[in-house]
């Protein structure tokens, strides 16, 4: 049954070690079972490491906030919330949160359940190297491999939306309660030496019993987190002093690409891992909810059948209960308008990634695709009428959410090579990920040509930024991404001209027909349209319904951003936390 273990053994076990209950602050409290007992045992041991994962499930963790609102507002996503002044969730994605934020200055925030869940690693990290003897090939090297990747990554997330934060690498003792924040370079130099340590203890996907279901560690997930954070690491972001680069020698490009292409290098050539025959494919295998490890998903956050808000939040909106959901959610963020029309028509991608009607008020249980008064558009890659079962929480789906997956392991190999390299040495990882995006008739000039056009490492790279702006539309990747690139700031800017341009119909959108022309299919529910590819201006026949074919608000320009991104990069430390560090937190970047 899908991941049940994480409230019931996970919980229980994790519970009675945890040294740090809700707020990370709290002095610790002794462990009710012996850790010896635990720690030498791989049964309880599994219950401590996947009690390391449950802080992700809380209400106001991972579940209800952080997957939710870190992310947005980018040139692929757009927070719906935004539109209204004086949301709290608004300003989280239009760049002006304050530490008062009143959705997320509360003690049961993510930053506290972070905080949790790395205690409760560091706790399993100790107990394991003390009583273990986590050897590689063995459960219990597998457990430390896995306690050691689920603390990067919680620090991988602190560090993403908070910037320097508090590193803490042993349990929590009357001394260590309160500490200052750290240097971010040491936080991150930390955890690529423990994914270096775990990438020999866990097993590579399939290669092992526990290792068969996305929802476990696995080398190919551990080696990809490794590359992404070097690539992080060595990028531009916001420090104290401004936006820069690393100062620190041991993080400079020239190391950590080195570093995150031989870790690509090393998960290509292990043939355990690929990519989706198909992009649709990949998507109905996730809301399939299809848990086999070895396919395209490296790791997921494995939310259980009634906790999670992945398609609640992003998937295409339903507006009431119908044939396809009992849960009439969905569609609190989309694509900004423009981004279909940026699409290459014969790209693949295009008609997953961005979805423009929502399914309509049901009649007699019975609901059908409709264009509303809303003029919003949807990711259509979280969709209840995909799912194997009908989802009837109010507030939950139990969708897992994919982490990392092969695609970004190709596009890190490709710019890793090209800086390394050269755009010869790129051009490979570049190809087999448009490959897929374009049928094979496609291919000579969509694959081959354009790539092999790409003369220079600048246009090689400008090209790899635009195929993540393809490839992961809708995944809340992106926003980290411009800003290692530094282009975080230049993109927004640059949509909102984008934006204004669609909405006047004028420049490169001077072709996008104002009408658009729909009909059902025979099964009732499905729209038939023509109008939304460029130049389809004449009507269609007589069977057909035309509409104004208008998306654009204003308000979606004014408010895609409210201050200067760059500026604001990070959230600010929420205010309950500040209070309750005994004055050794402060809040930077301009709060």
């Amino acid at each position: 049954m899908k991941n049940k273990f994480l409230i019931i053994t996970g919980l229980l076990i994790a519970g009675l070690l945890s040294s740090c209950g809700d707020d990370f602050m709290e002095a610790p409290a002794k462990s009710t079972l012996d850790e010896e007992l635990i720690f030498s045992t791989p049964g309880l041991t599994k219950g401590a490491i996947d009690g390391i994962v449950e802080p992700m499930m809380e209400t106001n963790s991972y579940r209800g906030r952080f997957i939710p609102f870190y992310g947005t507002n980018t040139d692929t996503e757009f927070l719906y919330d935004s539109e209204n002044d004086g949301d709290a969730e608004g300003e989280l994605a239009r760049y002006v949160a304050t530490a008062n934020n009143g959705s997320m200055n509360r003690d049961d925030n993510a930053w506290a359940m972070m905080y949790k869940g790395i205690e409760r690693a560091n706790l399993c990290i100790r107990g394991l190297r003390t009583y273990g003897n986590p050897e590689p090939g063995t459960e219990l090297g597998q457990y430390l491999g896995e306690a050691l990747t689920l603390r990067a990554l919680y620090y991988a997330d602190l560090m993403k939306a908070w910037g320097d934060v508090v590193a803490r690498f042993e349990p929590i003792n009357s001394e260590t309660v309160y500490l200052p924040k750290s240097s971010r370079d040491d936080v991150y130099k930390q955890i690529i030496e423990d994914l270096d340590e775990a990438s020999t203890l866990v097993a590579w996907p399939n290669q092992s019993a526990l290792t068969t279901s996305v929802e476990r560690i696995n080398k190919a997930f551990v080696k990809g987190l490794r590359a992404r954070l070097a690539m992080v690491a060595s990028g531009y972001q916001q420090y104290p002093d401004g936006i820069r680069r690393s100062k620190d020698p041991e993080l400079s490009v020239a190391n950590m690409y080195q570093l995150a292409l031989a870790e690509c290098q090393s998960i290509i050539g292990s043939g355990t891992v690929s990519l989706f025959p198909t992009y649709e494919g990949l998507w109905r295998n996730l809301n399939e909810e299809n848990l086999t490890a070895g396919l395209e998903s490296l790791w997921e956050i494995p939310f259980a059948p009634g906790r999670g808000r992945v398609t609640y939040t992003f998937g295409i909106r339903h507006l009431s209960k119908d044939q396809h959901t009992a849960q009439a959610r969905g569609g609190s963020a989309g694509p900004p308008a423009n981004l279909f029309y940026d699409f290459d028509e014969a790209d693949e991608r295009r008609d997953i990634s961005c979805i423009p009607y929502e399914w309509g008020t049901a009649v007699d249980g019975f609901s059908k695709q409709e264009y509303t008064d809303s003029k919003r558009w949807y990711f259509g890659k979280y969709r209840y009428e995909w799912m194997n079962r009908i989802v009837s929480s109010d507030n939950d789906d139990g969708m897992n959410k994919i982490y990392m997956r092969y695609a970004e392991v190709l596009l890190i190999a490709a710019e890793a090579a090209n800086e390394l390299q050269g755009p010869g040495a790129a051009a490979p990882y570049l190809k087999e990920l448009r490959s897929r995006a374009f049928k094979p008739a496609d291919h000579s000039t969509k694959v081959d040509t354009y790539v092999n056009a790409l003369g220079s490492k600048q246009d090689m790279l400008n090209a790899i930024i635009e195929e993540h702006k393809f490839e992961f539309t809708g995944e809340m990747e992106r926003k980290q991404a411009l800003i290692r690139w530094n282009l975080l700031g230049t993109n927004l800017a640059e949509t909102k001209v984008k934006l204004a341009t669609l909405k006047a119909r004028d420049g490169e959108y001077s072709d996008v027909p104002s009408t658009i022309y729909y009909k059902y299919a025979a099964d009732g529910e499905t729209l038939i349209t023509y109008g939304l590819n460029r130049g389809e201006t004449f009507n269609p026949g007589a069977d057909y319904t035309a509409i104004n074919w208008d998306r654009v608000t204003q308000d979606r320009i004014d408010y895609l951003y409210s201050a200067d991104p760059d500026t604001k990069q990070f959230w600010p430390i929420w205010q309950v936390f500040i209070d309750g560090s005994n004055n050794t937190l402060t809040n930077d970047y301009g709060y």
